[in-house]
């Protein structure tokens, strides 16, 4: 690890103030993924903010039924909110499929939006990748490219985002608010994460010296909410496929409400015309919203296997939806 300079901020101005002053500057919060960066040196920030001390630790209610997460509270915290678990219950399902319990009680909602790819070429110093060096190349197009992505792609980058968090927000349409030099803006989560083309080394909308300050959730959708996660082992393992899903279920049928997939892509994967496929057998609906969700698919040979797993993860959601309400 190279050496840094550290400070802590005394609020979100005073942290916004200290980052736009040093653009090698990083915030920090709880450093489960940068920490990580820093000893292999794929991230070298000169100087770290820690913003633990400026608050943004609540979950509290918005205007119009909404709800506002600040982009500090813990993963853990967030899971186990009680309006959370109620209205929003997919996300307690996407937070505690992913990590440990450990990382959950330190990662951050902030953290978990800006963490960086899982992609082996990404972490391996010694192979090429553009995220890492851009110019250098990605030796993932022509490697191990089981895990990678099948959509949104480009010939500079197959990563995908390894977040589960995110997935269920694409679903719940959530809002990222952030503050920077210029000001308070908000950015759909829609547009938040960018697919790679020819700058995979910039993953967001962040400008310079801008932050997170929270996540708002729109008012609560009702319906059946699951996420599915197929990994390769049983935990502490980051998605090869999965769904994030709110259904609604009519007897012997169910519909699509709202549906994202993970593990697909450099961010999650919602494609709306996916969710007006209206009701049916938990199989029709999985194949025709899997369809039209994965068209335009380029998979490698080594990971084409994603574009039926995708489909077999949403029947299984599907089905898991209507056992829920039988």
């Amino acid at each position: 690890m190279r050496p840094f300079s550290y400070e802590r901020a005394n609020s979100v101005e005073d942290a916004v103030v200290r980052l736009a002053a040093q653009p090698s500057a990083r915030i920090i919060a709880g450093g489960t993924n940068l920490l990580d960066l820093m000893k292999l040196q794929i991230e070298t920030p000169e100087h770290l903010i820690d913003v633990n001390g400026v608050g943004l630790d609540q979950i509290e209610p918005s205007g119009a039924g909404s709800l506002r997460i600040g982009a500090l509270v813990r993963n853990t915290d967030l899971a186990a909110n009680p309006t959370v678990r109620r209205d929003y219950s997919v996300l307690t399902r996407a937070l505690v499929s992913g990590a440990s319990g450990q990382l959950r009680n330190r990662a951050t909602t902030a953290g978990n939006l800006m963490q960086r790819t899982r992609c082996p070429y990404f972490y391996g110093t010694a192979m090429r990748c553009n995220k890492r060096s851009p110019g250098s190349g990605c030796d993932a197009l022509e490697g191990l490219s089981a895990n990678l992505a099948i959509l949104g792609s480009s010939d500079a980058c197959i990563a995908t985002h390894p977040s589960d968090m995110a997935v269920a927000m694409r679903a719940l349409d959530a809002v990222v608010r952030v503050m920077g030099p210029g000001g308070v803006r908000r950015i759909s989560i829609a547009d938040f994460h960018r697919l790679p083309g020819d700058t995979p080394e910039i993953e967001t909308e962040l400008q310079p010296g801008e932050m997170i300050t929270a996540v708002e959730l729109p008012a609560p959708l009702g319906g059946t909410h699951v996420y599915r996660k197929v990994r390769e082992r049983a935990s502490y393992a980051f998605a090869t496929v999965s769904v994030a899903l709110v259904a609604r279920v009519d007897g012997e049928s169910v519909g699509i409400e709202r549906l994202a997939f993970g593990g697909l892509a450099a961010k999650p994967w919602r494609v709306e015309a996916a969710e007006r496929r209206g009701t049916g057998t938990p199989k029709e609906v999985a194949r025709d919203a899997a369809n039209i969700a994965l068209e335009g698919a380029t998979p490698t040979h080594e990971n084409a296997y994603k574009i039926k797993l995708a489909e077999r993860s949403l029947h299984a959601a599907l089905i898991d939806a209507m056992e829920q309400t039988a």
